[in-house]
């Protein structure tokens, strides 16, 4: 107890002395391994992501040998989209996990619809598209009019900050992020926001880059994660650092069982998760009631 009284003391004394400025006035928050101002990491996230968004789908299918495509397909049968259904995918600037939503609601449209009710049929499907960083959604928004997606209407592309997204309460059907929360600063207020927006009966669908519990397949994860990665940015990108933060804000990314407790506190029930190449990636969902 007397050691624990002397330690506050000593930093209470000597801390203004020689903490970093921006600690004095603000809190701290990770950027990877490094610890920032809560104020400052949305603009470095920022210009990371306006830094890789021009590789960004090229590099997905470096560093995951294609595999995210599967992945980002799994998500999206877990989500079981119907027509009609109004739907909010964060941090999807690319577009890519929308325009796999919008192809099943279409080929649903084609298929027997004699079990849907006349009332979605009815109703017009958007698929709102939200990204904080415009560069991400005008490479989304130019892939959607080469492959002649959302033409009519059907995606909506919107800049906006997860934390405070500007939508109605209980105003969508589905919400999913892919690939993103782990680069927001305060990921419990994402997780308000989209149990605010969600209908009840909503689904929020979580696909991230997770956490491997095999010592053996841990081991040549990291090796690649560290070493493979950054040098595959910097020979295809021309960006060796913000590869590097991306396999960093991994490892800072919450547990599968912490990040399901963070969900359940937000208001969802029935949540789970499910794991993906042994922990690399895992898919959370919850339902809003």
């Amino acid at each position: 107890m007397a050691l624990r009284m002397v330690t506050r003391n000593l930093r209470s004394k000597f801390w203004p002395r020689f903490a970093p400025a921006y600690m004095l006035h603000s809190h701290a928050t990770s950027f990877g391994f490094q610890e920032v101002p809560e104020e400052e990491k949305s603009k470095m996230v920022g210009n990371v992501f306006t830094s890789v968004a021009s590789n960004y789908d090229v590099m997905n299918d470096l560093m995951s040998a294609g595999l995210h495509r599967l992945w980002k397909e799994r998500l999206v049968s877990k989500l079981n989209p119907f027509p009609g259904m109004k739907h909010l995918d964060v941090a999807g600037g690319t577009g890519d996990v929308a325009f796999r939503i919008l192809e099943s609601i279409n080929s649903t449209r084609h298929s027997g619809l004699q079990d849907m009710p006349e009332d979605n049929l009815q109703q017009a499907t958007q698929i709102f598209v939200s990204d904080i960083n415009p560069n991400m959604l005008s490479v989304g928004k130019m892939r959607a009019h080469e492959r002649g997606l959302g033409e009519d209407g059907s995606l909506v592309w919107v800049e906006g900050d997860a934390e405070a997204l500007n939508f109605e309460d209980d105003s969508v059907d589905g919400y999913t992020i892919a690939f993103g929360i782990r680069n927001v600063t305060h990921i419990e207020k994402v997780l308000s926001e989209a149990h605010r927006v969600l209908k009840k009966g909503g689904r929020f669908l979580c696909l991230e880059l997770s956490h491997v519990e095999n010592p053996a397949f841990k081991q040549l994860y990291d090796y690649y994660s560290f070493s493979v990665i950054p040098a595959i940015g910097e020979l295809v990108a021309g960006d060796r650092n913000s590869y590097q933060y991306l396999v960093e804000s991994i490892r800072k990314f919450p547990s599968q069982e912490k990040f399901a407790s963070m969900i359940a506190e937000a208001g969802f029930e029935k949540v789970e998760y499910e794991n993906l190449v042994a922990g690399v990636v895992a898919i959370h969902s919850g339902l809003k009631f």
